[in-house]
């Protein structure tokens, strides 16, 4: 999987930040194994956060910027270093105490977004997931990262916020690669019952639902990473490692392109209602 333009910018941006800590040491006259021994810290660790490979703490800048007689810039070195944290989150932050506060965590975005766009190569998406589908993916991820297990809360906050889907207030325009239709998840009973689940929500008024077929030419528009679009404010991607938050936009707007693209591949209506009720058949 390509690596997204925004993963590659939060780095950009940690390894920008770096440097402007190196300029606020170096204008202070100090060197950096001088600024280490002032702060108790190991002396790699100046260079370590100077080149963007350790992200420094809110205690570490406040350490610094006062070693460097820079405590006038703290509150807005502070302010960026939340922006950059905020670009990619890894989940083992987001999730260290379980998954129903990172289910929590979006339901303010939801609530105030009217127009959603999302493509999945993987899963189908959170937004027309059954309570059991959705119960067999977080209780997949609580096992694989080893998080306190909490799932039941979690499937009841997703669950809540699917009112949402009916509320006649918003539209959600959902694009899923076939191949996730055929991908198992939790059994062969919780799997018809998803793509059971599939062929009805897709008739409701406020969901548009497409379906990349397999063996379509995809030269114009490969599969690409899990994203979601909220109106046109912002975009989050989900990668193995983390959780992309997107709202530059330019890359919004790139994300937008590509959702277009994909949906002129997808089938809807019948042809897509055929592709699950053949990926319901192959399970029986």
């Amino acid at each position: 999987m390509p690596t997204p333009p925004a993963f590659s910018n939060a780095q950009k941006a940690k390894s920008d930040f770096g440097a402007r800590l190196g300029e606020i040491r170096k204008a202070s006259g100090l060197t950096g194994r001088a600024l280490a021994a002032s702060c108790g810290w190991h002396e790699s660790k100046v260079s370590r956060i100077e080149n963007g490979k350790t992200s420094p703490s809110v205690d570490d800048i406040r350490a610094w910027a006062a070693e460097c007689g820079a405590t006038d810039q703290i509150p807005d070195l502070v302010a960026s270093l939340e922006a950059i944290e905020g670009m990619f989150v890894e989940w083992r932050r987001m999730e260290r105490t379980g998954l129903r506060r990172a289910q929590q965590a979006v339901l303010p975005l939801w609530e105030r977004t009217k127009r959603f766009r999302t493509y999945s190569p993987w899963l189908i998406p959170g937004a027309v997931q059954t309570e059991s589908y959705t119960r067999a993916v977080l209780r997949g991820t609580s096992a694989r990262r080893g998080l306190p297990d909490d799932v039941e809360a979690a499937v009841a906050v997703r669950k809540d916020r699917l009112r949402l889907l009916r509320d006649g207030t918003r539209t959600f325009a959902v694009l899923i690669e076939e191949a996730v239709l055929r991908n198992v998840i939790g059994d062969s009973d919780v799997m018809a019952g998803q793509l059971g689940h599939l062929l009805t929500v897709g008739e409701l008024p406020s969901v548009s639902l497409g379906i990349l077929p397999m063996g379509a030419d995809r030269t114009a528009m490969p599969p690409v990473e899990d994203f979601w679009i909220f109106d046109d404010a912002q975009v989050n991607v989900e990668l193995i490692s983390g959780y992309l938050t997107i709202t530059q936009p330019g890359e919004v707007a790139t994300y937008a392109d590509a959702f277009a693209r994909l949906a002129e591949i997808a089938v809807v209506g019948a042809p897509a209602r055929r592709l699950i009720a053949g990926a319901i058949e192959a399970l029986e």
